[in-house]
């Protein structure tokens, strides 16, 4: 499994960095969005479809959005969507918390619109860095972050972890794994903006957000693995080798990303 793993981020991990630094605008917008419809044909799993046409349906839904999106986005109010995002996922944090408590996210209906919300939001928050000046580099330390949060934990869990985090979500994760992963993130954030020479108000702050965006990327994390065990399914997909789906791979960032865009518009 681990060599799976291994062998299958050697894949994306440059197939990623392309997409981020090579790619002008346009191309990046199709970039992210294929990754998103991809993610939309796992996650119409997670909202209960079972049958092929339902699921071609919602995913094809996806793409329409997206493509309107690309359209429109000039017009589009990104912060308000950003902050709409960030106010759903304090709602997740209190369904995740509460689980297995019945909630709205119960109905097929809600998890549909909790779809096609997270990725069109992700897609936005992943193209309005990219128009940022060094946005390519934002999107880095975006991706570093939530990698530095996802390996912290694991290394903090399977060495010290013992108190279960959200044992009735995913009971493999750790209060240990956590600070671990949130430890990462702060010293990613500390070491990009002591390279960039930031003045010390703005490092401060950098810290913070890196802090917030970790916190942000295990909830994402969290709220996918409720939605599977819901469904009785461990893995969103099988496309990834050794990862499972791509819901599996981006699940972090969905949450992350319009955290760490909301942010980065402050500190400009």
């Amino acid at each position: 499994m681990l060599k799976q793993r291994l062998l299958t981020a050697l894949v994306l991990a440059p197939m990623t960095l392309a997409g981020v630094f090579l790619l002008p605008l346009p191309g990046f917008e199709l970039f992210v969005a294929a990754a998103m419809l991809l993610g939309a044909w796992e996650w119409s799993q997670l909202a209960g479809f079972e049958r092929l046409s339902s699921r071609l349906i919602f995913s094809g839904g996806l793409g329409v959005l997206l493509g309107l999106c690309i359209l429109i986005k000039p017009w589009v109010p990104v912060q308000l969507l950003m902050l709409l995002s960030v106010i759903f996922w304090l709602l997740a944090l209190y369904w995740v918390v509460n689980y297995p408590g019945v909630g709205v996210w119960h109905a097929r209906s809600s998890r549909l619109a909790i779809g096609y919300l997270v990725l069109i939001s992700s897609w936005f928050a992943l193209v309005e860095l990219k128009r940022l000046d060094q946005g390519g580099v934002l999107i880095l330390l975006l991706l570093l972050l939530v990698w530095a949060s996802d390996i912290g934990a694991y290394i903090s869990g399977k060495t010290w972890g013992h108190n279960k985090l959200a044992p009735n979500v995913s009971p493999g994760k750790t209060r240990e794994g956590l600070w671990g992963g949130l430890l990462c993130c702060v010293l990613v954030g500390a070491v990009y903006g002591l390279a960039r020479e930031l003045p010390l108000p703005q490092l401060v702050y950098l810290v913070v957000l890196s802090l917030c965006t970790g916190l942000a990327s295990v909830l994402g994390d969290l709220f996918e693995s409720m939605l599977k065990r819901h469904q009785g399914i461990k893995d969103s997909g099988c496309m990834l080798p050794g990862h499972g789906g791509v819901l599996d791979r981006i699940d972090s960032l969905t949450a992350a990303a319009p955290v760490f865009v909301l942010g980065m518009w402050l500190i400009a």
